[in-house]
């Protein structure tokens, strides 16, 4: 009995964090269906997409790497 307990207070804690993502993710589709702006970001950032007439600057920072 007691181990049923444990197990179904783990779930509950799975399906809360589980529900919080569902939410971020609900979120972020709305987001995507109801504005350009998310769209242009995730755009921008993840696929490296650049505008008409603008120009990419990719800066590598220098590493102190020593042999």
């Amino acid at each position: 009995m007691l181990r049923l307990h444990h197990q179904v207070e783990k779930q509950k804690i799975d399906n809360e964090k589980l529900i919080e993502r569902n939410q971020v993710l609900a979120a972020e589709v709305q987001d995507l269906k109801s504005g350009l702006d998310a769209l242009e970001e995730r755009a921008r950032s993840e696929l490296g997409m650049v505008k008409p007439g603008e120009t990419f600057f990719h800066v590598i920072e220098e590493t102190d790497e020593q042999d």
